[in-house]
């Protein structure tokens, strides 16, 4: 068994739930006094994880140099946040500590992936990444899930799938970081523009549609990008995808429907929480734009978002696009 520091108590108490279940020693941490409190006083994450109750062995502190013992640093914070977070512990972190990047984002300034953060932050650390299809929610409650793990050399994706994988959360390896990151990223907006068309009314179809087309253009930029095509036929790309267009858990769908139905993008956001689609969605339209790629759907998303544009423009918009092959070619080459 690890001792197990976790960074963020969102998705963060999730995991920490689940590591603990299975006999890891662990400690979450926050900034935020106040959440570390709540958390440590009534034993609840009540507007995340209501009704699950957080063992009495899991910890929780704004300690910095609660890191220092750790076998493995998970970080879970929001893209926003993410550098000063991991900026704020890291003289502390062991240099043989495994650091594991949990969290679905690209940094606003510089677009790069979470994990190219831990490795500027962190040279001296074994890095890697887990992700694919979860809801918080579900993770907390063991319901069975499966994600998918990877890592800048196979040890260190290794140790994280026989550390961490148990009866109720299996990890399958991937030696594509860059592909299994940005199907996370990136899969988010696409999420929103089926919430979007959700609280528009619209149905199944439209949603399918969106789905397949969305699966497309996050495939053309994360190519660009530097991944493997391959990578989004598994966890990190389809099932993710699947995940988060299709359940009211997902803060993506559930911002997206709110806009569908009439409400203004930023304050969608607002009532809904942290939103990666929402922030990704204008990184990833720049992304695109500057290496040419294609985006119409996440185009989209940013006009509606920041633009003040109408979902119903935008749902004619890519229905009267310039008729096409389906089949994408270039990037199978």
């Amino acid at each position: 068994m690890a001792k197990i520091a976790i960074l963020g108590c969102g998705y963060g108490t999730a995991l920490g739930v689940l590591y603990d279940h299975y006999g890891h020693d662990v400690i979450t941490w926050t900034k935020f006094e106040q959440e570390a409190e709540q958390l440590r006083a009534e034993r609840e994450h009540k507007r995340l994880l209501p009704g699950v109750k957080l063992p009495e062995s899991l910890g929780v502190t704004t300690d910095v140099t609660c890191v220092k013992d750790a076998d493995v640093v998970v970080v879970a914070i929001p893209s926003p946040f993410y550098r000063s977070a991991v900026q704020s512990v890291k003289e502390y972190i062991r240099p043989d500590a495994v650091v594991i990047n949990v969290s679905k984002g690209l940094e606003g300034d510089t677009g790069n992936r979470l994990s190219q953060i831990l490795q500027e932050e962190l040279p001296n650390n074994r890095i890697g990444v887990i992700t694919g299809p979860c809801h918080a929610e579900e993770i907390a409650r063991l319901v069975p899930t499966s994600e998918v793990c990877a890592a800048y050399d196979p040890e260190t994706a290794l140790y994280i799938q026989q550390t961490l994988s148990n009866e109720r959360y299996r990890i399958y390896m991937n030696d594509d970081v860059a592909g299994c990151e940005l199907g996370g990223v990136l899969k988010n907006p696409i999420a929103l523009g089926c919430g979007i068309a959700r609280g528009m009314g619209l149905g199944d179809n439209t949603v399918a549609a969106l789905m397949t087309r969305g699966m497309t253009e996050i495939t053309r930029l994360a190519v660009a990008l530097g991944a493997n095509w391959k990578t989004f036929t598994g966890m990190a790309g389809l099932g993710d995808l699947i995940v988060t267009c299709t359940s009211q858990h997902s803060r993506n769908y559930r911002a997206g429907y709110l806009i569908g139905q009439g409400v203004p993008a930023a304050e969608a956001v607002a009532q809904v929480g942290t939103v990666e689609g929402y922030t990704s969605s204008k990184i990833a339209f720049r992304l695109a734009k500057e290496r040419g790629i294609d985006t119409p759907i996440i185009e989209q998303i940013v006009r509606i978002c920041y633009e003040g544009g109408d979902p119903k423009e935008s749902i004619s918009a890519l229905m009267t696009r310039e008729s096409k092959h389906e089949r994408e070619v270039f990037w199978m080459d």
